[in-house]
């Protein structure tokens, strides 16, 4: 008989969940809020040193590639598995925590605009909803707290209307023993410090209390209870959000707050704070972060309120003195509103108190994958196949398109994108690529938005056929480019559709290379061309014989050295340079007690199995691959080849099928010669 289960609701409760419920609840005295400062002083850091530790709690990996930025953990969206993860933006994203980490030290930028410039799609607007989320998951922890307080006078409780910092009760003049005491236990690299004034409301109880108790403001502390705060944007609390919308239907109000004039005939007059709801973006941010969306189109009215908040930390709220802020202020914005503001020399004092952070594209094809990869991941489309390689070279199109040309003669566009993406280009090393970044300022923020390729995969994905390939993305892609709002040229267009072509002849060749292994595709026998190649090359080198396996001597067989070493690119001028460092090279492993593997060097290993895939393709008629009449022999060795690329490259019976029937048309049609590409 089996046993009846818990209730539900049972199940539901967890303990855990009333104790962080109390913690996150705590109120206390001032003075034990006092101690508990004195215990962890972090409590009372301030926003740009709150915003910094949020982002360093979560650490950061190593640079991928050689030369590159670490990448900052929280942008891989902890909190909801990934879904707004940044990929590619770790250089931009280490100026920005950088930048936070100078702000943290009070050396400038926390008097600044944190401004987020790029094209549309470039993640500008997630980097800043990850941040928000990040400080609302922060407030929460133990690392992560900080308080605010509330007066309770005559029986009625009112909060601090903008959730300031409880330390800015107290008097300026206790403030520097106050500071040194907290900072001889410190061990960050910035200081606790109490900057600023207390809100309206606070400041009218507090010379109410004053009054009441002739001047003792330890009296008057009594009045105060110290709260948990706990940072959130749903309900408005320390985040905030501000976007522009129709002048006619916005002012500063909606920044600095109103007047209530419900609360007028209770108070008596318009200019009681208590008759004010301190309500704006810029008192609910107070203590996070405000966010700007698309910030130059505010109008001029707005920014002269942003330029106080930014440079002085104060707001003016209608009918009251200049109001303390503590808040990062991240704005952002598109190319051409920013070409905009350049150009408009009343704006010149906008520009000097923003710190701008290029939000560009992704310029490395890996990295570009993985934002594709995320959205059509196969659990999301069980009844569809997208065979290999369908992801990636949409993304090398969409990168292409957002790099320049290079300058060096040697250097073709698709080798520039490899270079970008951490792959090997003979003749060019990391140094080559920070140089050319360096001559190519604008790379990456023009080109195909992100937004662009994903919905052309989403339209192909959609589409009645069970399998989708890559030749059905870039053919959807080059349909797209006929109508795309974006492109203002036709000589832009043009340049698209080359490319596309470039995408094209690159998965081309790589699937012709993925045939060709899988024809060639035998251990022992690419073991034994190597092991007959290497005993060729020390015969020739030391002049001397070759023995066979019959015991018989003959020369070196010139004819088949060649054969392999035209496939690595070695000039026949250059063979007999190319043999003797092959063989010092294997004598030096020898010395050391290891042994040389082929598989090791990526060119010579590439070199064999085209050599082998030379030898046998007499074997198999290529262009039966997917005939229909063959004898049993040969289908049996197609179903072999098949049967390796759906094992070694993650095809499945429909996409293999595609592979073989397009490989084995450009076999067909004479293209079989392996491509520069395959040499490098």
């Amino acid at each position: 008989m089996t046993e009846p289960k818990e209730p539900l609701f049972s199940v539901l409760q967890n303990q855990a969940l009333g104790e962080s419920h109390a913690q996150l609840s705590w109120e206390g005295s001032f003075q034990d809020y006092l101690d508990l400062v004195e215990r962890t002083p972090g409590v009372a850091r301030n926003a740009w040193q709150r915003m910094l530790d949020m982002v360093e709690s979560h650490g950061f990996a190593e640079p991928l590639r050689p030369g590159g930025a670490r990448r900052w953990r929280l942008f891989d969206d902890p909190f909801d598995d990934g879904r707004d993860a940044v990929f590619g933006l770790d250089e931009p994203l280490d100026q920005l925590v950088q930048t936070l980490r100078a702000g943290a030290r009070g050396l400038g930028p926390e008097r600044r605009i944190l401004l987020l410039h790029g094209p549309v799609g470039s993640s500008k607007s997630t980097i800043a909803r990850i941040l928000k989320r990040g400080l609302e998951a922060y407030s929460q922890t133990e690392e992560g707290a900080l308080y605010t307080f509330l007066w309770d006078v005559d029986g009625e409780r009112q909060e601090s209307p903008m959730n300031q910092e409880p330390l800015l009760l107290v008097p300026q003049e206790a403030r520097p023993d106050l500071e040194q005491r907290l900072n001889e236990e410190w061990d960050k690299d910035y200081p606790i410090t109490i900057r600023g004034e207390l809100d309206p409301v606070s400041r009218y109880y507090w010379a109410l209390l004053m009054g009441r108790y002739e001047g003792d403001w330890t009296k008057v502390l009594e009045h105060v209870r110290v709260r948990r705060l706990v940072l959130s944007e749903a309900n408005r609390v320390g985040i905030g959000t501000f976007q522009p919308k129709d002048e006619k239907n916005q002012d500063s109000t909606e920044l600095t707050g109103d007047i209530n004039y419900r609360l007028i005939a209770e108070f008596g007059s318009d200019s009681d704070p208590r008759a004010f709801n301190f309500d704006g973006e810029f008192n609910v941010a107070n203590r996070g972060m405000l966010e700007f969306v698309e910030v130059l189109k505010l109008d001029v009215a707005f920014l002269y309120d942003l330029l106080g908040a930014t440079q002085e930390h104060t707001i003016k709220p209608k009918k009251f003195a200049q109001t303390h802020i503590d808040e990062v202020i991240l704005g952002h914005t598109n190319e051409p509103e920013y070409k905009k503001l350049q150009n408009n020399e009343l704006m010149e004092a906008f520009r000097d108190r923003t710190i701008k952070i290029d939000v560009p594209y992704n310029l490395a094809h890996d990295d570009e994958v993985k934002i594709y990869r995320r959205q059509f991941c196969p659990e999301s489309f069980p009844d569809k196949s997208i065979a290999p390689h369908t992801l990636e070279v949409a993304a090398l199109w969409s990168c292409l398109t957002r790099i320049d040309e290079p300058t060096h003669s040697n250097l073709t566009l698709l080798q520039k994108a490899r270079l970008y993406n951490g792959e090997e280009v003979s003749g060019f090393g990391p140094e080559h690529v920070k140089e050319m970044r360096q001559e190519s300022e604008r790379e990456g923020m023009y080109g195909i938005s992100p937004r662009y390729v994903q919905d052309k995969i989403a339209t192909t994905l959609v589409s009645n056929r069970q399998a989708i390939t890559p030749l059905d993305v870039l053919d959807s892609l080059q349909q797209g480019l006929q109508h795309h709002s974006l492109i203002s040229n036709e000589e832009t267009r043009k340049r698209y559709v080359q490319l596309l072509s470039y995408a094209r002849e690159e998965y081309e060749e790589i699937i012709k290379r993925e045939v060709q292994v899988a024809v060639s595709a035998d251990r022992e026998a690419t073991d034994r061309l190597c092991a007959k190649y290497i005993d060729n090359v020390k015969a020739y080198t030391t002049r001397e014989k070759v023995i066979d396996t019959s015991g018989r001597e003959h020369d070196p067989d010139e004819r088949l050295m060649r054969s392999i070493e035209r496939k690595i690119d070695i000039p026949e001028s250059r063979k007999d340079d190319f043999r003797h460092e092959l063989m010092n090279y294997i004598a030096a492993l020898h010395l050391e007690g290891r042994q040389f593997d082929y598989r090791q060097n990526r060119r010579l290993t590439r070199a064999l199995e085209l050599k082998l895939f030379e030898d046998r393709r007499d074997t198999i008629q290529l262009t039966s691959l997917v005939s229909s009449v063959v004898d049993p022999s040969t289908r049996q060795k197609i179903q072999v080849i098949r049967d390796r690329l759906i094992e070694q490259y993650g095809y499945d019976e429909a996409t293999a099928e595609m592979v073989l029937d397009h490989v084995a048309d450009l076999f067909a049609r004479g293209e079989t010669k392996e491509s520069p590409s395959d040499a490098a």
